[in-house]
């Protein structure tokens, strides 16, 4: 079954406008999910919104978003009072600008969405829009309501369509400063540097994500597989927790030694050589240290 369209409105450009709709590009619903029963009874239980002063159930049609704007004091809002509020994004992609995609910080991608022409009599215009933003290899932003909350969001080229990835507002952002004042900048010893460098370079691989597997997922279903079988659920030794690295450098070729064998990589640089073999002579005695793009379519 095609999935429902989370949107439908306009994509505009300047006078350039065609009838769109916006699909979730990630689906959870295969994801192991529970529900709330009576141990007693085993029937499945349902929430209820309480009367916090009479404490008695309040009836599907009394229930009224509220607004507080004193203490203990509300404005009643109704469902069809928030449905008239329309502003421009609530129906149209208007594109206000375009940036290089580069310039985006990664932490203000949020959710992605891919769009679509909505019917036979947009395909043309859509295609265009696409294809010059495409060969400008230029990303729009624009704004969109979605879910009764106003969104900035990015629009670029994607496969034969395009992708909307909804970003966060700056003032939702936490500064780095806020959490990484505190590091102070260390000098480090060059040969250690150069050990993590190779391990990086043994360990590199194409991006697959193919290969991304939940295993917490698998270990659930397993689990719920031998319950119902009526068999004692698997008993999974947890793994074993890293310990803080005591001697750094004897760590780093230890690491290095065990992906040796691993995968094989390209050629190291000779330039890199003679500082690792360096370090491998280095006496074991050593004295310990301390150690505390989206895919674009051309």
């Amino acid at each position: 079954m095609a999935p429902r369209p989370a949107w439908k409105g306009y994509l505009k450009l300047s006078l350039v406008s065609c009838a769109v709709e916006l699909t979730g590009a990630t689906d959870h619903s295969e994801k192991v999910s529970f529900r709330i029963l009576n141990r007693k009874t085993g029937n499945t239980v349902r929430r209820q919104y309480i009367d916090s002063v009479t404490g008695k159930p309040v009836p599907d049609d009394d229930e009224v978003k509220g607004y507080e704007i004193g203490d203990d004091e509300y404005l009643l809002v109704e469902e069809d009072e928030i449905d008239a509020v329309q502003i421009e994004s609530s129906h149209t992609l208007a594109i206000e600008h375009f940036v290089d995609r580069d310039d985006i910080p990664q932490i203000y991608f949020d959710t992605p969405y891919y769009v679509t022409p909505s019917d036979n009599a947009s395909e043309e215009a859509f295609a265009v829009i696409r294809e010059a933003m495409a060969r400008q290899d230029k990303a729009g932003i624009a704004r969109i309501v979605l879910y009764r909350r106003e969104r900035p969001v990015m629009i670029e080229p994607f496969d034969k369509g395009l992708l909307l990835t909804t970003l966060r507002y700056d003032k939702t952002v936490r500064k780095p400063d806020e959490v990484f004042a505190g590091l102070a900048k260390a000098k480090l010893d060059p040969e250690l540097i150069e050990l993590a460098t190779h391990i990086i370079d043994k360990k590199q691989a194409a991006f697959d994500p193919s290969t991304f597997e939940d295993e917490y997922e698998a270990a659930l279903l397993e689990l719920i597989q031998a319950k119902q079988k009526g068999k004692t659920p698997p008993v999974v030794q947890a793994a074993e927790r890293p310990a803080n690295v005591v001697n750094l450098f004897d760590a780093l070729k230890q690491s290095l030694a065990g992906d040796s064998g691993a995968k094989t990589s390209t050629s190291t640089p000779a330039s890199k050589t003679p500082a690792v073999g360096k370090a491998a002579n280095r006496k074991s005695a050593a004295k310990p240290r301390k150690t505390a793009k989206s895919q674009k379519s051309a």
